[in-house]
C-alpha cells in the first residue's frame, strides 16, 4: 500500500481519544483528526474523507455516535468501528443495524484495535469486489 490508511477519532474523552490516537499512530495510521460530537464527525468526514471510522456511541452534544454514523452512512461510503464502554447488549444491537464494521468494548489493546481495523478493510475489500461482480 503506498499511503497509509487515515482514520478519524470520534472520542469525547480526551484521555481516552490521546490513547487511541498513539495505539494507532504506533501501528502506522494516519489520524485525520481527532473529534467530540456527532456534529464534528459529520462536517469532519466531509472535509477530509477518511478511509474508516473509530465512532464512540456515547459523545457530547445532541447526537450519539449512532445517531452521525447513520448521517454519514447516508452520504459517504465509509467504514465505521464503534466503540464503547458500555456493558449492556441493547448498544450492540443497535450498532448490528447500522451495518458497522466492527465493534470495540473499552478499554481494548493495540492489538483488539489493529485486529478491528484490518477485518474492517478486509470486510471493506469483499463487500466492493463483492459488488462488482453482481454487475
Amino acid at each position: 500500500m503506498n499511503r497509509k490508511n487515515r482514520i478519524l477519532i470520534v472520542e469525547d474523552e480526551n484521555i481516552v481519544a490521546m490513547d487511541i490516537r498513539k495505539m494507532l499512530l504506533d501501528s502506522g495510521y494516519e489520524i485525520t483528526s481527532i473529534v467530540s460530537s456527532g456534529e464534528e464527525a459529520i462536517i469532519n468526514v466531509r472535509e477530509n474523507k477518511p478511509d474508516l471510522i473509530l465512532m464512540d456511541i456515547v459523545l457530547k452534544g445532541k447526537m450519539t455516535g449512532i445517531d452521525a454514523s447513520r448521517i454519514i452512512s447516508q452520504y459517504f461510503d465509509v467504514p465505521i468501528i464503534y466503540m464503547t464502554a458500555l456493558s449492556n447488549n441493547d448498544a450492540l444491537l443497535e450498532t448490528r443495524s447500522r451495518e458497522s464494521y466492527g465493534f470495540l468494548f473499552k478499554p481494548f489493546s493495540t492489538n483488539e484495535l489493529s485486529i478491528a481495523i484490518d477485518m474492517a478493510f478486509i470486510n471493506r475489500g469483499f463487500e466492493e469486489s463483492h459488488s462488482i461482480s453482481k454487475r
